[in-house]
């Protein structure tokens, strides 16, 4: 019943080390199957190298273990959470990724300094606050979830638009229509954290790109009249 979706979220996993976003275990993808009310896991703690398709777990809305042998991810709940409340996602990503979690370490939004960036998104890359002591103590997976929701209210930002965010002291999620686009996402973020990074050291009163470069580049690929690439 599930063997679709398990595949997807395993291949979707094993590109996270060919991609260089994760060392050991870290990090995890999920993909979501919006018919059935379940989404498709890495399960917690499994070394890349010895994952299979079988280990996948699957789960519901509610973080109700649906099939599989293994606990599934420790941050579940943030998937299930931010599934339920943007009904668009079909996969999300977490890594570790060095630059990404550096910025979040940082507690800083990634600026939006080049053409790369706005490739992607016209926004900096949103870092959520730290978490407060006491929803640490609470259901702190469930609460990364809200954690990164209050972010985008917040700031006035559009999940569909702006597919990345930092949490801040912990590190990057990114989502997309299906989990190969979420993890093609947290490449996204790794990289440009990476440019940003570096911009800083060359120049650390570089600016921020002009506006009218930002909307012609996510224009192009993004808007009404975009000519990027083949087409359909």
């Amino acid at each position: 019943m599930y063997k679709e979706l398990k595949q997807a979220c395993y291949d979707a996993n094993m590109q996270l080390p060919k991609l260089d976003l994760v060392v050991y275990t870290f990090g995890n993808v999920s993909a979501v199957d919006r018919e059935k009310g379940v989404f498709a896991i890495k399960p917690s703690g499994v070394p890349y190298e010895e994952l299979k398709v079988e280990d996948i777990v699957i789960v519901d809305f509610d973080n109700n273990v649906i099939e599989g042998e293994m606990r599934p991810s420790s941050d579940t709940k943030t998937h299930a959470f931010l599934y339920k409340h943007w009904k668009h996602i079909g996969g999300i990503c977490h890594t570790h990724s060095t630059y990404a979690v550096s910025w979040a370490q940082a507690i800083m939004d990634v600026p939006n300094f080049g053409t790369t960036h706005a490739d992607h998104l016209t926004a900096d890359i949103p870092c959520a606050l730290p978490m407060s002591d006491e929803l640490i103590e609470g259901d702190y997976e469930h609460n990364t979830g809200q954690q990164i929701l209050d972010c985008f209210e917040e700031k006035n930002l559009s999940p569909e638009e702006v597919e990345m965010v930092l949490v801040g002291s912990h590190g990057p999620f990114a989502w997309g229509k299906d989990a190969s686009k979420a993890v093609y996402n947290s490449k996204v973020l790794e990289e440009v954290a990476k440019m940003a990074y570096l911009t800083l050291q060359i120049n650390p009163n570089a600016a921020r790109l002009k506006d009218a470069l930002i909307k012609k580049h996510y224009e192009r690929k993004h808007g009404k009249d975009a000519y990027y690439g083949q087409g359909c």
